[in-house]
């Protein structure tokens, strides 16, 4: 859905300034190997490539990024289509990463580079993920995963007569009726700003909770109309919309991003990544004033990465060996500290820097318990190469159903359409 597809943050965070890039070059002199590291978003590398670089003086990493996943993601499409383009180690978001395992000759073997002795670093769902069902290719190696909870402003909060203690917010929801009904009591207290931003996180954190597959069979049929957790997941969300509780504000745009600032919405479901989106939106004045619960339900991911070797790349040792670096235990836990990005490594997630991480401009939560927590709880879910398109197509419904321009049954009704003639394409 369109959330999916803004994964990465609006904010304008490059590492470098983005540009076509090729692949790895030697330099002229001295024969330095240059290796190309593309991603989206924010992946924490900053001092990881000065102390890979350090350790390695042959080798010369440039970083390019493109900030939001939207435009990331066809770029790289057409790089590997192209065979040129894509440079030497890239980031693959979850969703893509499932279409693109149906053509897993664009990227080099990792288990020809030696990746099969790390599998015990990596979580064995996400390690599965990039494996092709043979398991004979591995496509990629795991970064991090969208460990959910939930943020709220406690100072809305205490304005409606709610708590603010997070473990007693976190009462409040053990299911997401309980989220709902804490939703009314907000909206019913007067506080003048929504109960949550948009309604298309909600439902995706609702759908990743109900079992291990959403929209298609592990058989890669489609299966969103007679899924029951995808009609538990809209009919669930739909009564949030109906009772008032969603501020319509389409996530990524301009009144998104102040609305951190303002205090527009007093909840938003939180992957572990997107607390630097908050904080780097809502300002230094409004430090301490958010916070951070449990999700509602049992656990939940949203989103997550890898990083791939293309096969166009001129230095496939060197660039698996640093996409093995990078994925690390300790990468994963460096590049926690630096962006919050929530390890895939089990290793990285024990690690008392990311286990007893707080974040102090959320109140001191104590994050990496909290992720934590939601992390080993949560089922890895199926996701088919066209899963993305469809979910586009239920977000848009739900935001038709948002603005007043269809009723539930009606964007129901296209959605489910809208799908079946995506798949058909």
């Amino acid at each position: 859905m369109r959330l999916g597809k803004a994964l990465a943050v609006t904010v304008a965070t490059a590492l470098l300034a983005v540009g076509c890039g090729g692949n790895a070059t030697d330099d002229a002199a001295g024969g330095t190997v240059t290796l190309t590291v593309k991603t989206f978003g924010q992946f924490g590398y900053d001092d990881l490539v000065t102390q890979y670089e350090g350790s390695h003086p042959g080798i010369k990493i440039k970083q390019e990024n493109i900030a939001k996943l939207a435009d990331y993601t066809p770029k790289l499409q057409q790089w590997l289509t192209a065979g040129s383009g894509a440079g030497d180690v890239v980031a693959l978001e979850e969703g893509i990463l499932v279409k693109l395992m149906g053509k897993p000759d664009q990227f080099v073997n990792l288990l020809d580079q030696g990746a099969g002795d790390l599998k015990a670093n990596f979580l064995e769902w996400k390690w599965n993920q990039a494996l092709t069902p043979d398991g004979k290719k591995l496509v990629g190696l795991g970064t991090d995963i969208g460990a959910q909870g939930m943020c709220y402003r406690t100072d809305l909060f205490a304005k409606a007569g709610l708590p603010t203690d997070r473990a007693k917010v976190g009462e409040l929801w053990p299911t997401w009726d309980g989220y709902l009904a804490t939703g009314k009591r907000f909206a019913a207290a007067g506080a003048g700003v929504s109960f949550f931003d948009t309604a298309g996180p909600v439902y995706q954190n609702i759908l990743m909770q109900q079992g291990d597959q959403t929209y298609f069979d592990r058989e890669n049929k489609l299966i969103v109309d007679t899924n029951p957790g995808v009609r538990t997941a809209w009919d669930q969300t739909i009564k949030m919309i109906d009772a008032g509780l969603s501020g319509k504000i389409q996530m990524w745009s301009p009144a998104w991003n102040a609305g951190f600032k303002q205090g527009s919405f007093a909840t938003i479901p939180c992957p572990a990544w997107m607390l630097g989106v908050i904080k780097d939106q809502a300002g230094p004045e409004n430090a301490g004033k958010w916070d951070v619960a449990r999700v509602p339900g049992e656990g939940a991911v949203r989103g997550g990465s890898f990083l791939a070797v293309p096969a166009q790349s001129k230095h496939p040792k060197e660039a698996a060996e640093l996409a093995k670096f990078l994925t690390n235990p300790a990468g994963q836990t460096a590049a926690f500290k630096a962006k919050n990005n929530f390890p895939s490594s089990p290793q990285a997630i024990d690690d008392p820097a990311v286990s007893s991480a707080v974040n102090t401009y959320f109140n001191n939560a104590p994050v990496g318990k909290i992720f934590g927590q939601s992390a080993k709880s949560l089922q890895p879910v199926y996701l088919g190469p066209d899963n993305q398109v469809v979910g586009d197509g239920i977000g848009d419904a739900l935001t038709a159903v948002e603005q007043g321009k269809l009723k539930p049954d009606e964007a129901w009704t296209k959605a489910i359409s809208d799908a079946k003639r995506a798949v058909e394409k």
